[in-house]
């Protein structure tokens, strides 16, 4: 898997997210360098994790549909008399 980049406009969006969280809720400040790297860190670590787990998600969820195709197809069969 290649790393995960965010968009500018997304990545400064998640920068100014991480910096309000540290001053709102550990009452730090957290310069614009220190969010990015944070960030960095987090995408690096947790970007597999997530990605895989949203794979995963798909999986499920092609399989119900290929199910649920498979019961219209043998709904669409004809059916012999004997």
């Amino acid at each position: 898997m290649k790393p995960l980049k965010l968009p500018r406009e997304q990545r400064e969006l998640m920068i100014e997210h991480i910096r309000t969280y540290f001053d709102m809720e550990r009452g730090e400040e957290l310069g614009h360098l220190a969010a990015d790297n944070l960030l960095e860190f987090f995408l690096q670590e947790l970007g597999p994790a997530v990605y895989n787990a949203a794979l995963s998600d798909c999986r499920t969820l092609a399989a119900q549909r290929m199910q649920s195709l498979e019961e219209d197809i043998y709904a669409l069969e004809w059916k012999t008399k004997r």
